[in-house]
């Protein structure tokens, strides 16, 4: 491990602290597509959490489109195959588990969640949000998140947006 002398953040020093527990800020086999994969190997080598408020600008080249005490609203950047819309918001706070959340985040989640249903005029759609062990979640990211989905029904060729949770078999 490096031991230069630099700044270091709360992801990073999640990291250190985590360390021997083989905490991973991202999981690679999770990836769907070539270009995703090859930032989070960029992310894996550097140790830290793309989705903390110091590291976001980094990798993720979507613009913050509203921002809270407790939560940032982007576009993802590798949207769902079939969707109309594919929102980000992330815990502003490294947090990998529920119980790491301030409780007034949940009604704060729930106001910019209804800010965006009235903003884009959503007629309906999904939330999923992923959290704990990547094995269980299959996100990329272990950093709680939610994914703001709404399906492109009226595209050419349209099939259901499919959410998957668990990591593949063959990835275990």
């Amino acid at each position: 491990m490096n031991r230069k002398s630099y700044r270091v953040g709360p992801c990073k020093v999640y990291f250190l602290k985590n360390m021997k527990k083989n905490k991973q800020f991202v999981d690679i086999d999770n990836a769907r597509e070539d270009e995703q994969i090859e930032v989070m190997r960029g992310i894996a080598r550097a140790e830290h959490c793309p989705f903390c408020v110091e590291n976001l600008k980094k990798y993720h080249k979507q613009p913050i489109l509203k921002e809270t005490k407790y939560w940032l609203l982007t576009q993802n950047q590798w949207p769902y195959k079939n969707t109309k819309l594919h929102l980000l918001i992330i815990y502003k706070e490294h947090a990998t588990s529920l119980g790491e959340l301030k409780s007034e985040a949940g009604s704060e989640f729930f106001e910019l969640a209804k800010w965006v249903e009235k903003k884009f005029e959503i007629p309906g759609g999904g939330l999923a949000m992923r959290f704990g062990d990547t094995r269980y979640s299959a996100g990329t990211v272990n950093h709680v998140h939610v994914q703001f989905l709404v399906p492109d029904i009226e595209g050419e060729n349209y099939k259901p947006t499919r959410f998957k949770i668990g990591k593949s078999p063959e990835k275990l």
